[in-house]
C-alpha cells in the first residue's frame, strides 16, 4: 500500500512570529455558518436514516444549502419580520435502492427537513421557525458512478480533491475562536440582548492585536437608545475581560464592537431574531469558516466546503478534517515552536487510505532536529491514513468541527 508521504523541513518564520497576522471567524448565527450547520445536520440525519433502513451509510452530499435573506422592521421594544428568509437544502442523496429487483424508496427529504428544523429550533431561541423561515428541500438521486464507490470492499474516494490543515493554533487564532464561542455561549446567560449572528476579526501587528466584533442585537430585549448603548458597553467589557484570559499578557489588546453603529444618526445593529439573514444577508455552504473553525489568509486553506459532504468517501470532508488531526499530532510530537502544514490529495476511484500526495511541511528557523521530526511526521501521517474510519467515527460522534 503506497502512502506517498513527503515531509519537508522549511527554514521559515512561523506565522505567529511574523509581523502581521489576520484571522476571522463567522459565528454560528452568520448566514454562511447557518448554511454550513444545516448541511452538516442533514448529512448526519441521512447517515442515521440509511443505517436504520438499509444497515449502512449510502452515498449523499448535501453541501449546497442556500439562504436567501428576508426583510424585517426591527425597532426598540420589538419589531417584526416582514418577509421570511428562504432556506433551500440542496444536494445529492440515495433516494432509492434496488434490492434484488425490488425498488426500496428512502425518506430523504422528510429526514432532511426535520433535521434542519430541529437544529434551528434548538440553536436560535429568538427565531420562530414556523413563521420566520421558509424551508425547502431538493435532494436528487446521486449519479451511478459516485454511488458505485460505496459498492467495493475498500473505501474509495469520490472526488479528485485535496484537504488542508495546519497546527498549532496561534494566540490570535485562539482569541478569535474563543471570543465568538464566548459570546454565543456563556455570555448569553447574562446578556440576552446579544444575538447569535456574531463575526470576529483580528489584526495582529507585532505584539498589538485589534479585535473587531460585530454582534447583532435583539430588539425585543432593548427598550431604547440608552439601553442599546449600555448593552454594547457591557458586551465590550465582558468580551475584553474574556479575551485577556486567552492572551495572558502576551499581546496588547484593543477591542472594538459594532463599528458600523452611528449613534448621532440613530444607526444601530438591531434585529428581530438576532440573525442578519432576516434582512438582507444571504448565506451559502463553504463561504465561511474552514474545517478548523477559522478563516486564515496567512495560512494554507482549501476552498472546498467541508460541511454536508458524506463522511465515508468524500475527500472534501475527510481530508480537510484529517489534515488538521495529522497537523495537531505532529505539532505535539515535534515542537510547539514549529508550524505544521499538511496537504492531502486524492484521486477519484482510488482508496482513501492511499492518497496521490501526502505533503507535510515543518516550518521552523531551527531545523537541527529535522531528521527526527521527519520520521515522526511520516509515522503519524501513515497511521491516520491507515485508520480513515477513525475520522468517520469522529465526524459521526460530533467530536470534530466542520466550520
Amino acid at each position: 500500500m503506497t502512502k506517498n508521504i513527503y515531509v519537508e523541513g522549511l527554514n521559515e518564520i512561523p506565522t505567529p512570529l511574523r509581523k502581521v497576522e489576520l484571522v476571522e471567524r463567522k459565528g454560528i448565527g452568520h448566514p454562511d455558518s447557518v448554511a454550513d450547520a444545516l448541511a452538516e445536520e442533514v448529512s448526519k440525519a441521512l447517515c442515521k436514516m440509511y443505517k436504520k433502513e438499509i444497515g449502512t451509510v449510502l452515498h449523499h452530499n448535501t453541501d449546497e444549502t442556500q439562504i436567501a435573506a428576508g426583510a424585517s422592521a426591527p425597532k426598540f421594544g420589538g419589531g417584526v419580520v416582514l418577509d421570511p428568509a428562504y432556506i433551500l437544502l440542496v444536494g445529492r442523496a440515495t433516494t432509492f435502492v434496488d434490492d434484488g429487483g425490488k425498488k426500496i424508496s428512502l425518506p430523504c427529504k422528510p429526514t432532511a427537513l426535520k433535521a434542519a428544523r430541529d437544529y434551528l429550533r434548538r440553536t436560535f431561541n429568538n427565531l420562530d421557525v414556523d413563521s420566520e423561515i421558509i424551508l425547502d428541500a431538493r435532494l436528487g438521486q446521486g449519479s451511478d458512478d459516485l454511488c458505485g464507490v460505496y459498492k467495493t470492499s475498500k473505501v474509495l474516494a469520490n472526488d479528485t480533491s485535496f484537504g488542508v490543515g495546519y497546527a498549532p493554533y496561534s494566540i490570535t487564532d485562539r482569541v478569535v475562536l474563543e471570543t465568538e464561542e464566548y459570546i454565543n455561549g456563556k455570555l448569553k446567560n447574562t446578556l440576552k440582548e446579544t444575538g447569535h449572528d456574531v463575526k470576529v476579526m483580528a489584526s495582529r501587528i507585532d505584539k498589538k492585536i485589534t479585535l473587531t466584533v460585530a454582534c447583532a442585537m435583539v430588539d425585543k430585549y432593548i427598550s431604547d437608545r440608552d439601553h442599546y448603548i449600555s448593552a454594547i458597553e457591557e458586551l465590550h467589557s465582558k468580551v475584553y475581560d474574556n479575551a485577556l484570559k486567552t492572551i495572558k499578557g502576551e499581546l496588547d489588546l484593543k477591542l472594538e464592537v459594532n463599528t458600523g453603529d452611528d449613534y448621532a444618526r440613530n444607526v444601530f445593529y438591531l434585529t428581530c431574531t438576532g440573525l442578519s439573514q432576516e434582512m438582507g444577508d444571504d448565506g451559502s455552504v463553504g463561504r465561511g469558516n474552514r474545517a478548523n473553525g477559522l478563516i486564515t489568509p496567512y495560512r494554507p486553506m482549501s476552498m472546498e466546503a467541508t460541511s454536508g459532504k458524506n463522511p465515508i468517501t468524500h475527500i472534501g470532508k475527510i481530508f480537510n478534517i484529517m489534515s488538521k488531526l495529522i497537523a495537531d499530532d505532529i505539532a505535539k510530537k515535534v515542537t510547539s515552536d514549529a508550524e505544521i502544514h499538511v496537504r492531502l490529495l486524492s484521486q477519484i476511484g482510488k482508496p482513501v487510505s492511499e492518497p496521490l500526495t501526502a505533503s507535510v511541511q515543518i516550518l521552523s528557523q531551527d531545523q537541527s532536529k529535522y531528521q527526527s521530526w521527519k520520521k515522526d511526521a511520516e509515522a503519524i501521517t501513515a497511521d491516520w491514513l491507515d485508520n480513515v474510519d477513525k475520522v468517520t467515527e469522529l465526524i459521526a460522534l460530533g467530536k470534530v468541527r466542520t466550520f
